[in-house]
């Protein structure tokens, strides 16, 4: 369960706090570890067009299961957070030094601790030379408040770039990626609607996780919002083409051997693969997690992992 991230990006706006917390407790008691949120989630869901809900109810959760903190590792973002509501991105607060610093004090302030195992920025940001944002993030490993460091959504050359300045200033730098990553690709020349630029999990970065053993990799939106097993759920238009089919074909073939499901087998290959992927799961429900979490005992043949990479 140490692979599986439970995403509490819509906790407090339309996932209620009843059914959040139901699915926080049952995410602890199976065993998991890493909760993910980000201190934007979830402005576009809320009145007020600003985020914060997300980590102010896993603050009011944590509030009221004493012991579960020193459970679970907490990861949350800072530089998307709109200065001004229904303008977003024009007005995304960015990545500026004293913005990294507030984000975190504000995030900490919001969930009831003293700090997070993983502090990401969340989207790449140029306004601010990237040597002042990576020593800005190295303080607050300095200080104690941040476990490890990632970068979502950033090009490969940036977060190079980024640990180069890291190692320069000899603080900590970026140890993880978060990008989008499912077993469907989009049509060339196309990205995900889902994700922001350089957000899609490119080969190349792939390649760049292989070669650095100290970096990890999430992927987000795994299971594209439920379209490979609902019916009310259609696939985004950039997936319409030939080799989506070919792969869905495989997807049907393995879960029709192992008795499973197209997610399982999702969450299967991501996990199983190298380099691993940890996927993070947005569960509306107590029986959609229950799902993730039973993907994690199915472990793919050789066989069957070399039919889903073939499949294009």
């Amino acid at each position: 369960m140490d692979q599986l991230v439970l995403g509490a990006m819509m906790f407090g706006t339309t996932v209620d706090e009843k059914r959040a917390f139901a699915i926080l407790d049952r995410f602890v008691d199976a065993g998991g570890i890493w909760i993910d949120t980000a201190n934007c989630y979830a402005f576009w869901a809320d009145p007020s067009g600003f985020g914060g809900q997300s980590e102010a109810l896993l603050g009011r959760w944590l509030a009221r299961r004493p012991g579960v903190r020193d459970r679970v590792a907490l990861s949350t973002k800072v530089g998307c957070e709109p200065l001004e509501a229904g303008r977003y991105p024009e007005t995304a607060e960015g990545l500026a030094p004293q913005t990294i610093k507030n984000g975190i004090e504000a995030s900490l302030r919001r969930l009831g601790t003293d700090r997070v195992e993983m502090y990401w920025a969340h989207r790449d940001n140029r306004r601010t030379p990237i040597e002042e944002s990576v020593g800005a993030f190295g303080e607050l490993v300095e200080a104690g408040l941040v476990g490890r460091l990632g970068c979502s959504n950033f090009a490969v050359w940036r977060l190079e770039r980024a640990r180069r300045f890291a190692a320069d200033l000899g603080v900590a730098g970026y140890t993880a990626v978060q990008q989008h990553l499912t077993y469907l690709q989009p049509r060339p020349g196309t990205r995900p609607s889902v994700v922001h630029r350089f957000g899609h999990l490119s080969d190349e970065v792939v390649s760049y996780v292989e070669s650095h053993d100290d970096m990890a990799m999430w992927s987000y939106t795994p299971l594209l919002a439920g379209a490979y097993t609902r019916a009310d759920k259609p696939l985004a238009p950039e997936y319409d083409h030939p080799g989506t089919q070919k792969r869905l074909a495989a997807l049907d073939t393995v879960a029709a051997e192992t008795g499973t499901t197209r997610n399982h087998v999702v969450l299967a290959w991501l996990t199983g693969g190298c380099p691993a992927a940890m996927p993070i799961v947005g569960p509306s429900s107590v029986a959609q997690l229950d799902e993730a979490i039973a993907a994690m005992e199915l472990k793919l043949s050789p066989e069957q992992r070399s039919l889903l990479d073939g499949a294009a």
